[in-house]
């Protein structure tokens, strides 16, 4: 290398330095790296409190938590909420779905009691979340164990004791598979176990725009199909609802 060379060599690594030392002092570079370093329970609580906030849609909130879901290891997940333990002498019961509250450990940055209800729901082979919709509600739900057939349906309208609802999704959901529900997307959702145990870790909003959450139990197999794609379905009560779908029955 020659001098001249070798000047031209000094005098571009001075330069990135001081490019580097200016970013830092302006606290730029720190700004940039936040949000891809920030603990996904940190973010998490954010989007939750925009949401009570209403500074982002529920619709909007439905996309940043699938988004935040693909990108969290489910192995870090399920340390970080001590799912080992919470299945252990968890009771499964002989009619739908179970719950347990979940607690996160301490984490800067991240309040002793956030701003959404946190639980894991756990069921048995044919067991069901059963079908039902939701007002004033949002919430979503991470697979950790085993596998569910999930349908979702869009709520339309009410009409006296009947919901109008349109079918949005037809899967089998894996571990790691998420699914999300509020006012403005994929209201109404129905789980069923396939294997002999299943459990989602559940992240829920209740009483948003300061109007109480209303859960609407639904008889899909009474199902009216209607000219548009629509069907209107008859509202149950939940012991009604438990009865018929809350164990599917093989023959």
């Amino acid at each position: 290398m020659n001098r001249k060379e070798f000047t031209k060599g000094l005098l571009a690594t001075i330069i990135s330095y001081a490019l580097m030392d200016s970013l830092f002092a302006t606290n730029a570079f720190i700004n940039h790296i936040n949000p891809l370093t920030k603990h996904w329970a940190i973010k998490l609580n954010e989007y939750c409190s925009d949401l009570k906030k209403q500074t982002i849609t529920p619709k909007e909130w439905q996309s940043l938590i699938d988004e935040l879901y693909k990108d969290i290891e489910l192995n870090d997940l399920i340390k970080f909420i001590d799912f080992r333990k919470l299945q252990t002498g968890f009771q499964y019961p002989d009619l739908g779905v179970n719950t347990k509250p979940v607690f996160f450990p301490k984490l800067d940055g991240l309040p002793e009691n956030t701003v959404f209800i946190k639980k894991i729901f756990g069921m048995k082979k044919d067991r069901a979340i059963i079908p039902h919709g939701h007002s004033n509600m949002a919430s979503a739900h991470l697979v950790l164990n085993g596998e569910m057939h999930l349908r979702h349906y869009e709520k339309i309208r009410k009409e006296g004791d009947n919901l109008i609802i349109k079918p949005t999704i037809d899967k089998l959901a894996k571990i790691g598979d998420s699914s999300s529900i509020s006012d403005e997307k994929d209201n109404v959702h129905w789980f069923v176990a396939n294997t002999d145990t299943a459990f989602t870790f559940d992240v829920i909003m209740l009483d948003l725009k300061g109007k109480a959450t209303d859960i609407h139990n639904i008889d899909i197999f009474e199902k009216q199909n209607l000219s548009d794609g629509t069907m209107r379905v008859p509202i149950l009560d939940v012991n009604t609802a438990l009865k018929k779908y809350g164990k599917e029955t093989h023959h």
